[in-house]
């Protein structure tokens, strides 16, 4: 991996990392609300797996594999 490919990565997972936090604050904000509406906590926990899984598959891309 060149250096330039690992820091788009670096560069594109924290961008998905402060999403992710980002989703967590609004989930909570909307699950705090009276008369929240369930459909959009669905929608937004559901891109917040997709997110999980994303930042899992790209800190895989960036650690080096170690061969034992």
């Amino acid at each position: 991996m060149t250096d330039d490919n690992e820091a788009e990565l670096r560069a594109q997972l924290a961008r998905l990392q402060q999403e992710h936090r980002d989703l967590d604050a609004a989930i909570s904000a909307l699950q705090d609300a009276p008369g929240s509406d369930l459909l959009q906590v669905q929608r937004l926990k559901k891109r917040k797996l997709w997110l999980r899984d994303r930042i899992a598959f790209i800190e895989d891309q960036i650690t080096p594999d170690i061969i034992a």
